[in-house]
């Protein structure tokens, strides 16, 4: 952990020496009590915690904050619902990149069964953001859904907005030579691809077809690939 998160609510209480985050503290950074800390709010600030006391079942903490955080990244991802370790890769290393919003939809080829994971019913969808944005020594995460269409979705973006698909067929131009400007969403399809139907949705809400090249990619490669040219191209560091 490059940056211990905390939710607000927890901030009052004292950290159980089970939690995770107690033994990387003791175990992996090897704090002492007096010791201080890399330490972020969950969209909130980061700033510096203090071991304050080691009890035997939990530490006692305090924390100093630093400004508040900048606005989301102006990135939103719309992706075909994947395998639900794929949806582990993405949640975890978009987060890391950087951007504001995460949001899968039901796709037309995709497997129905991806929806009732376990992932996305206990909530096990969190930590991988909180992994991403630890990683990342940001304590932003971005919104995240599962549950929609992508007809839903793409009706509910703000304009005006650059929106680009990714697609390896019929796209005529590479994503680092389109126009980019913020904010951006960018669409990604399933691992079957793209239907016709929502090729036609998404053009009739203003996406441009782009591609990465001709090598064909692994989901979490592309969003891994796609997002870093996108952040490149906005300038963001």
């Amino acid at each position: 952990m490059n940056l211990i998160l905390f939710e607000p609510a927890e901030l009052a209480a004292p950290l159980p020496r089970s939690d995770p985050r107690a033994r990387h503290l003791l175990t992996v950074l090897r704090r002492k009590v007096g010791d201080t800390f890399d330490a972020g709010l969950v969209n909130g600030p980061r700033g510096k915690g203090t071991l304050v006391a080691a009890g035997p079942d939990a530490l006692t903490l305090a924390f100093t904050w630093g400004p508040p955080p900048p606005p989301p990244e102006p990135i939103a991802l719309l992706i075909g619902l994947p395998r639900p370790q794929t949806a582990r890769d993405i949640l975890r290393e978009a987060t890391a990149l950087g951007v504001g919003a995460i949001h899968f939809f039901r796709p037309d080829k995709g497997e129905p069964s991806y929806g009732q994971s376990t992932l996305w019913s206990s909530g096990e969808w969190r930590r991988h953001v909180l992994t991403g944005a630890a990683q990342a020594f940001d304590p932003r995460i971005p919104a995240v859904s599962h549950d929609r269409t992508l007809a839903e979705l793409v009706a509910t973006l703000p304009a005006p907005m650059t929106r680009l698909a990714l697609d390896n067929y019929e796209s005529p131009v590479a994503l680092a030579a389109a126009t980019i400007a913020a904010p951006v969403a960018l669409a990604l399809g399933p691992e079957r691809g793209w239907s016709a139907a929502e090729r036609d949705q998404l053009r009739a809400h203003q996406f441009s077809l782009v591609h990465l090249g001709t090598r064909v990619l692994r989901s979490e490669t592309a969003v891994i690939a796609a997002v870093a040219v996108v952040r490149s191209r906005l300038g963001l560091p």
